[in-house]
């Protein structure tokens, strides 16, 4: 054995959980990944219920989830992991906007949130920034958040959609995905009239006037993610 294979051997490899429904995303983020020396993929997951499973199953050392998930979003799965596996650090990789999701993932247990089209340097940092503890933002959003909380009040100014719970704006995308009533209950678990409820609170928020309008102002959304 050679001295460099040595020192590569000498270190210990983080174990890293792949969570999302693009093969094609996961497969290019661990191959990235599997050339730093310092953590391997795995196990790899496209929908809650999978990851769970690996979780309890591969026992990684970090889990990378995605906002958009098949069935249960990856912000219920956050929260999922964080009451099962308390210690189990979460950084979330996401091509939906930071200034909607950060603060939500963060609520939820995450560690960590960064956006898809950073450069591959700065998601490696946050990989190991959460990994050795650490809280990880961009920039840009953690001096909105501290902003925010030296403030004490909330942002004027904002989109219409950031006043909406967690478990309202899923069901604005599932909308927006072109899902009906009783198939958004289906997906969510919840009752028909959960979801009609969910329904009614968002039309007010965002002071939308019928039906119609909800579902073509939640289309308009989905695309412009």
């Amino acid at each position: 054995m050679t001295t460099a294979q040595k020192n590569t051997d000498s270190i210990r490899q983080a174990r890293v959980l792949l969570v999302d429904d693009h093969p094609i995303v996961r497969q290019g983020l661990a191959e990235l990944i599997e050339q730093e020396s310092d953590m391997s993929i795995c196990g790899q997951s496209q929908s809650a219920a999978e990851a769970l499973q690996a979780v309890e199953d591969l026992q990684p050392d970090i889990s990378i989830v995605d906002v958009s998930l098949q069935g249960i979003s990856g912000i219920e799965l956050i929260k999922d992991i964080k009451a099962q596996y308390p210690c189990l650090p979460v950084l979330v990789l996401s091509m939906h906007d930071e200034t909607l999701y950060a603060e939500r993932v963060l609520r939820a247990g995450a560690r960590g949130y960064v956006m898809k089209e950073e450069a591959t340097e700065k998601v490696m940092t946050a990989i190991r920034e959460v990994l050795a503890g650490r809280l990880y933002l961009s920039e840009r959003m953690s001096s909105r958040l501290l902003s925010k909380f030296v403030d004490g009040a909330p942002e004027v100014g904002g989109s219409p959609i950031e006043r909406l719970t967690d478990r309202e704006l899923q069901v604005f995308e599932l909308i927006g995905q072109g899902l009906g009533t009783r198939k958004i209950a289906e997906t969510l678990h919840l009752s028909i009239k959960t979801i009609e409820s969910h329904r009614e609170h968002i039309k007010t928020k965002l002071k939308l006037t019928d039906s119609t309008e909800l579902v073509r102002h939640a289309v308009q959304w989905v695309q412009s993610e």
